[in-house]
């Protein structure tokens, strides 16, 4: 009695051995209707043997997909990712991630806006040139809701607020408070207390403006740096990562103008800090 593998390689005598592999672990493969993925399997002549389509494409690990339409596409981006190529690291990075996604699907994305290596949360790529400017103006003009969760040491005395300060960057790119006049970029954030443990005050933050590094740079100079933040002075790393996490995103949709919103809660591991 023939195999699922010889019957394969009767069927397409051109594709390889890899080839043929491939398609099996795939679980392309079917038998009488019956997706095989060993090629050792008995395959009489009244068996039917078939070559299915390749599964769609998925969005790669550790990228969580949220949201995906004709316009954008929006993601979870754990810590540890950056969003674009640096010098530094060029192909391990949330774009990279999706453009492969949308690449292997016939389309294209285009960068809208950016997280911090460190922070975690929702991201969105826009998938036209169109989508991009109309996405982007809307950042420009601060009407993109932009709300964050972070965990900070101390204990914040006051419920809520509202964080200002000019921001601007030295010679190592490192983000930091300015108060000569007429430097750095102007930087506001609101924030509002969510609770308070023994040595931390998990906090609500919500972005007036966009400044690269500007929740982690204000809070650590009002003396409540970000747990797990080293860079800006954190001494508490209890979870092993920056307790800053981009919950929610809201702005109208680049075709249809219509409100959405996109929400991500605070990762479980938050709760484990006191």
């Amino acid at each position: 009695m023939s195999t699922v593998w010889a019957r394969l390689h009767a069927l397409y005598p051109e594709a390889s051995r890899t080839t043929l592999k491939k398609w099996l672990e795939r679980a392309r493969v079917r038998l009488n209707g019956d997706v095989v993925r060993r090629g050792d399997i008995p395959a009489g002549p009244g068996d039917r043997v078939e070559l299915g389509a390749p599964p769609p494409p998925s969005l790669a690990s550790p990228l969580r997909l949220v949201h995906e339409d004709d316009d954008l596409l929006v993601v979870d981006k754990p810590p540890g990712l950056l969003t674009i190529a640096t010098e530094g690291e060029r192909t391990r990075t949330a774009y990279r991630l999706v453009f492969d996604y949308a690449h292997a699907r016939g389309g294209r994305v285009f960068v809208v806006h950016r997280l911090d290596r460190e922070t975690s949360g929702l991201l969105v790529f826009a998938r036209s040139v169109d989508a991009k400017r109309r996405l982007q103006a809307q950042w420009e003009a601060r009407t993109v809701e932009r709300v964050y969760e972070a965990i900070v040491e101390g204990r914040m005395r006051e419920g809520e607020g509202v964080l200002t300060a000019r921001l601007r960057e030295d010679r190592s790119r490192r983000v930091r408070p300015t108060r000569a006049a007429g430097l750095g970029k102007e930087a506001v954030t609101r924030y509002r207390v969510l609770a308070r443990g023994r040595d931390t005050t998990r906090v609500e933050l919500r972005l007036v403006t966009g400044r690269r590094g500007q929740i982690r740079v204000q809070l650590a100079d009002l003396g409540h740096p970000i747990v797990g933040d080293v860079e800006y002075g954190s001494r508490l790393n209890p979870v092993r990562r920056l307790c800053l996490h981009a919950t929610r995103l809201a702005f109208r949709h680049p075709r249809r103008g219509d409100r959405v919103a996109f929400e991500s809660p605070a990762p479980p591991v938050f709760d484990r800090v006191r």
